[in-house]
């Protein structure tokens, strides 16, 4: 898996547990993880179609450095599912893994179109 950005952890990304609220954390998941999808699939019109359980492991903090990690597992004729984990950049310690994420190129109607990925690229 390859780390490909970074996001620093300021106050008012804080739950009331003073840990990194977990919407948040998602919201920069699905955008990451939706950038990563376009780039595999040179499309930016994307939507998410799926994400699976998502495994919260430990807590990130104020001033942690969290990092990304994106990996394409399989490609479909119009979608492809990733994989991502979210860890601390210091101490390498999981933050959250999604085992699942789909994503789907669509036209304009919101329709499923294929994409220029191999089928069975991964």
């Amino acid at each position: 898996m390859k780390y490909y950005s970074r996001r620093f952890i300021k106050p008012e990304h804080l739950n009331p547990a003073n840990a990194l609220f977990g919407g948040q954390l998602l919201s920069w998941v699905d955008e990451e993880a939706v950038i990563f999808a376009g780039c595999q699939m040179s499309s930016q019109s994307i939507v998410t179609k799926i994400i699976s359980e998502i495994n919260f492991r430990t807590p990130a903090r104020q001033g942690d450095v969290i990092e990304f990690g994106l990996e394409m597992i399989s490609a479909g004729s119009s979608s492809i599912t990733v994989r991502c984990e979210v860890r601390n950049k210091v101490t390498r310690l999981p933050v959250v893994y999604i085992d699942k994420m789909v994503f789907v190129n669509v036209n304009d109607q919101g329709l499923p179109i294929p994409h220029g990925i191999r089928a069975n690229a991964a």
